[in-house]
């Protein structure tokens, strides 16, 4: 089974209805995967979870209020990491590995920070910490995202400048439309405003700043392109100086999406993080 023609299925707990899709590998370590701001199942590259499918059961997340998911989006991102930990549950997901893109990025660092302990690797794609520096575009990344989610919005808001990041954006477009039924539903006008508010949250440090990052005490991989617009490059930096043993990988040429960008060499890139011996091993 794969991304194109896994059933979307669903599974409750504390009363809210979750959807979600598995397919990839049947044994391994099952990843997860958390999207970004207003996206859904449906607006991840096949490419790359297909790819990371090779080996290892993928799991595609719609966090609550978001897709065919119940409930309401929350206010905060820990609180969205609490619907993270509810699915896990759920699920019956013991130890497993995450990865978030953006503000999936953001929830994913909200539950490593509470539940290292349930997790063995983490990847950060396109992503910044609490407190990161907001972005100087501020107003063309505005026009964009309010923009029709058309070719030309998404292009700005995740893809590199040149005429090759532009064709690779293209061909992404491609692939994520590929699929034709079974679709995800559209998030719902109240939902993006709540996740607006839980972005402005994010952006408020509590406390020292990037020091409740030394709480994620499991391995991690960041990962973004050398021009993001949506939210600065620099943050990748600040992730992985305050993230204890963090890589970080930015990709040339690139935005916000870099791993839709570099589809292939992402796969190549996080599958030998994940498949990596336990740090410490002399494997």
């Amino acid at each position: 089974m794969r991304h194109g023609d896994a059933p979307t299925r669903f599974v409750e707990a504390n009363s809210v209805r979750y959807a979600y899709r598995r397919f990839g590998a049947a044994q391994g370590v099952p990843l997860v995967f958390l999207q970004h701001f207003t996206g859904g199942l449906d607006h991840w590259d096949p490419a790359v979870t297909d790819g990371l499918g090779r080996g290892r059961p993928v799991i595609l997340f719609d966090n609550a209020g978001v897709g065919l998911s119940g409930g309401a989006v929350p206010p905060t991102i820990e609180a969205m990491a609490g619907h993270v930990a509810a699915f896990a549950d759920a699920l019956g997901l013991q130890r497993f590995d995450l990865l978030g893109f953006s503000m999936g990025g953001m929830v994913a660092q909200a539950y490593a920070k509470q539940h290292s302990d349930r997790l063995r690797r983490l990847i950060l794609v396109g992503t910044g910490p609490r407190g990161g520096d907001p972005t100087p575009y501020q107003a063309d990344v505005a026009k964009h995202a309010r923009g029709n989610g058309n070719l030309d919005d998404f292009l700005f808001l995740f893809f590199g400048r040149s005429e090759a990041a532009v064709a690779a954006g293209k061909a992404f477009w491609d692939r994520r439309h590929q699929r034709t039924t079974n679709l995800d539903a559209p998030i719902r006008p109240e939902s993006i405003v709540a996740q607006v508010a839980a972005a402005r949250d994010w952006a408020l440090p509590k406390g020292e700043r990037f020091a409740d990052l030394k709480a994620i005490a499991v391995p991690t991989l960041v990962v973004n392109g050398s021009e993001d617009v949506m939210i600065p490059t620099i943050n990748s930096f600040y992730l992985q100086q305050h993230t204890p043993g963090a890589q970080l990988i930015l990709y040339p040429d690139a935005g916000h999406a870099s791993h839709f960008q570099y589809p292939s060499l992402f796969v190549e890139h996080a599958g030998l993080f994940l498949d990596s011996p336990p740090p410490g091993s002399l494997a």
